[in-house]
């Protein structure tokens, strides 16, 4: 008879890479996970993942039976949830990974409604500007830039969303106001760290600024909001967070106009889940309510 556990430590191995990442995720000892991992290869009579020093790859059978042991997780995941919904409450944990703006500017400062209609859920947020990786079970959703690729994952377009030229006001009326964007490249201005940047859509600086001259940079658009509030200089930042901050004006409303869009993508046997359900419902709240174009 094949055993639930086995599956589930072959699963870890996969998302970890490796023997010891995998006992780390499941708070057992390396040994354990290769002996258990040995058992379940013995029982199909098949290897199911080379090893070795740099980690630990699928073979052929390994990932042909990857998408079976997936599916045998979301049936107990299911299974767990449908018998906790008949206590009617939801409850659990969710990780959310989000761009970090989205994160910051609408889902913290939201936050509390979730939690007063659901106090058994917990959110785990994780709002950073590079990739997490769903297949890895990094997290539960995701909110991305750009609809991720179709590797056992569904994905809808949750919101357009606009990037807008901004400065502090007490900036304008030490400096002066640009009037036109031929004009920006004499102006300081605050930006990404090119070389950190992980996500493409986040290289627009050419788009508007090309020739700046930029004085601060920083992987936080959080940290560039706040030195561009602080009076130093022309930053692009999100309509729907800088508009929130009463230190800034919006420059060339007409002229600079940079529109992305938010995606929400997860595993397809996820969605039915109550806890996953709830957490989409109130991202669908919060971007409807958000007015993120300008």
């Amino acid at each position: 008879m094949l055993n639930w556990d086995d599956f589930r430590i072959f699963l870890a191995v996969e998302r970890a890479g490796g023997l010891v990442g995998a006992g780390r995720r499941l708070g057992l000892d390396h040994t354990t996970v290769a002996r258990r991992l040995t058992s379940l290869e013995t029982r199909l009579g098949s290897q199911l993942v080379d090893r070795s020093p740099r980690g630990a790859r699928l073979t052929e059978a390994g990932r042909a039976l990857l998408e079976h042991a997936e599916r045998i997780e979301a049936e107990v995941l299911a299974a767990g949830a449908e018998v906790g919904a008949i206590r009617a409450e939801i409850s659990g944990s969710v990780r959310l990974a989000t761009p970090e703006a989205f994160g910051t500017w609408l889902v913290a400062p939201n936050i509390p409604r979730l939690h007063e209609a659901h106090p058994a859920l917990q959110v785990e947020l994780v709002p950073e500007a590079r990739r997490v990786s769903l297949t890895k079970r990094e997290a539960d959703l995701a909110v991305t830039l750009a609809r991720p690729p179709q590797d056992r994952l569904i994905a809808r377009k949750l919101a357009d969303y606009t990037l807008g030229l901004y400065a502090a006001a007490a900036h304008l009326e030490r400096e002066g106001v640009v009037t036109d964007l031929r004009e920006l490249p004499t102006r300081p201005l605050v930006w990404y760290i090119e070389e950190l940047i992980d996500v493409p859509e986040l290289r627009f600086f050419d788009e508007v600024a090309a020739g700046a001259r930029t004085v601060f940079r920083s992987s936080s658009i959080a940290a560039q909001q706040a030195a561009v509030a602080s009076g130093l200089g022309y930053g692009l930042l999100h309509v729907f967070a800088a508009e929130q901050d009463p230190r800034l004006v919006r420059v060339l409303p007409e002229t600079v106009n940079v529109e992305r869009s938010y995606w929400l993508a997860m595993h397809p046997e996820q969605q039915r889940l109550p806890r996953i359900r709830a957490v989409v419902d109130f991202l669908d709240t919060i971007v409807e309510g958000g007015r993120l174009r300008g």
